[in-house]
């Protein structure tokens, strides 16, 4: 089946997405612009800084076409910054914070910690056979997720065991971690298959 898959081009870990869905063969485009979001089948939004992911969105006439498409059940996954750009609730989040939404969870932006508190781990995560090796940089987690919403994996060890950090509502996805790091291209995959279904 022909998908194009969109990368949310206007901040963030676009490269290494393109890259990704390059190598699974799916036709990529890098999203700046609306005329670029209509050829879309589905989108990524990457991790990145979500505060300035939004206003930029808003500067580039961007803001509204997504969650338009969004509304009308375009798929979408969110990485690190893009879970929270997909959340519906925000917590520590700046004055001016914007959602995309979609996905009935409030996330902690940078529950993990600062930059130098940035780990890896392995996860259990629905739909896969083996561990996932996530990368957590300035990462969210799930503080609250509504009835609608399927946890795909949580931490297991640590202080931040038993949160949340993959989720599923619907046609959206969206992860605290970095799945386009390390050469795991599962979770990708399980977006392509989220496309097929919708």
């Amino acid at each position: 089946m022909n998908r194009t898959i969109g990368v949310f081009a206007l901040q963030g870990d676009v490269r290494e997405h393109l890259r990704v869905l390059d190598g699974l063969g799916v036709e990529t485009i890098g999203v700046r612009r609306e005329s670029e979001l209509d050829r879309c089948d589905g989108l990524v939004i990457p991790g990145g800084e979500s505060t300035t992911m939004s206003k930029l969105a808003r500067t580039f006439d961007l803001f509204e076409p997504i969650r338009h498409r969004i509304k009308e059940g375009m798929p979408v996954l969110g990485t690190c910054a893009g879970m929270i750009m997909l959340a519906d609730r925000v917590e520590d989040g700046t004055a001016d914070q914007e959602t995309l939404g979609g996905l009935d969870i409030t996330v902690r932006r940078n529950a993990f910690g600062r930059q130098v508190d940035s780990f890896e781990g392995d996860l259990d995560f629905t739909g896969l056979d083996a561990p996932v090796h996530a990368v957590f940089i300035r990462a969210p987690w799930v503080e609250q997720a509504g009835p609608g919403v399927e946890a795909l994996a949580t931490v297991e060890e640590g202080e931040a065991a038993g949160r949340i950090v993959a989720v599923r509502q619907g046609s959206l996805m969206a992860t605290s971690f970095h799945p386009e790091v390390g050469g795991d291209d599962r979770v990708h995959r399980l977006f392509l298959d989220l496309i097929d279904e919708s």
